[in-house]
């Protein structure tokens, strides 16, 4: 293995590890600091997309073009309210209403989404390394939310709906922008995607409106979950697809959810039994069995 392949590794490993840190930072801030999550929502995207425009900008890249084409213009929206704000809403409110390590193993579930879209979109049954992938899956996510027990759920009905409507929103945010982003520079496409969501979402909870218990720790875990899990973490896993490809990338990116796992358990005291071991588990080998259909 060369330098640069290491370099790509590395990478992605530290992308999926800041996301991972950050979902947690964001259970302490909901659940401990009394934070709002929409306020936190709209923070982020607004900071985060500026970040990402400037980024693009300083790669010589005209960041108003995008808006030259009505099309394309239409579509960065869509992707803005769809994606971008479905995504960071349902996964942080997942969060909020059960914990990261629930809430970021249940997000993983995205790819069996895209997987059955695809199968109907193409008229096909699903492969079997697919149907293979979905039934992991559906029993990880039974073991996660019932703990194995048949008459009760683990997590509230709340936490559960945001679980799931985080995956199909991650598949939404995979899968809609890909015409622009085979047009324009990924932190171009984000970096808007962002912006606009921030601004969208502005007139759900104003930046301003700031609430919760303010300390050291809670200024330090807004401001990680902002530079650290957003910026930084999205640059490095732009930089790793670049060197060495999105399904290498992808299988890295498996290391969020143990992440956020880890430190819940450890720095939360979050319950985690070992049948939701077995189910988180069940559910990040499909990212490995999907990225190995993909390459074959």
């Amino acid at each position: 293995m060369n330098t640069e392949s290491k370099k790509g590794i590395l990478l992605g490993i530290i992308a999926a590890a800041l996301w991972g840190i950050s979902g947690t930072l964001g259970q302490f801030l909901f659940q401990q600091r009394g934070i709002n999550v929409e306020w936190l929502i709209t923070l982020r995207l607004l900071l985060s997309g500026f970040g990402l425009l400037l980024l693009a900008k300083s790669m010589k890249n005209n960041i108003f073009t995008i808006w030259t084409n009505q099309k394309d213009a239409i579509q960065i929206f869509i992707f803005s309210i769809m994606g971008m704000i479905g995504v960071q809403y349902t996964y942080f409110a997942a969060i909020k209403h059960s914990n990261a390590a629930t809430a970021t193993v249940l997000q993983f579930a995205g790819p069996i989404f895209i997987a059955i879209y695809l199968a109907l979109k193409y008229r096909r049954l699903p492969k079997k390394l697919e149907l293979l992938a979905i039934l992991l899956a559906v029993t990880g996510t039974f073991l996660l939310v019932t703990r194995g027990n048949f008459n009760s759920l683990s997590i509230s009905g709340t936490a559960l709906f945001f679980g799931i409507a985080s995956a199909i929103t991650l598949a939404i945010y995979t899968l809609q922008p890909k015409t622009l982003l085979s047009k324009y520079n990924s932190a171009l496409v984000v970096g808007w995607g962002m912006l606009i969501g921030g601004i969208i979402f502005s007139f759900v909870k104003a930046p301003w409106q700031v609430e919760g218990d303010w300390d050291i720790k809670t200024v330090l875990s807004a401001a990680f979950i902002i530079i650290f899990g957003t910026l930084i973490a999205f640059y490095a896993y732009l930089n790793a697809v670049k060197i060495i490809g999105g399904q290498k990338t992808s299988l890295l990116a498996s290391a969020e959810p143990l992440v956020a796992v880890i430190l819940s358990v450890i720095w939360l005291k979050t319950p985690f039994s070992i049948i939701e071991w077995i189910g988180s588990l069940c559910i990040i080998s499909t990212v490995f069995l999907l990225t190995k259909k993909e390459t074959k």
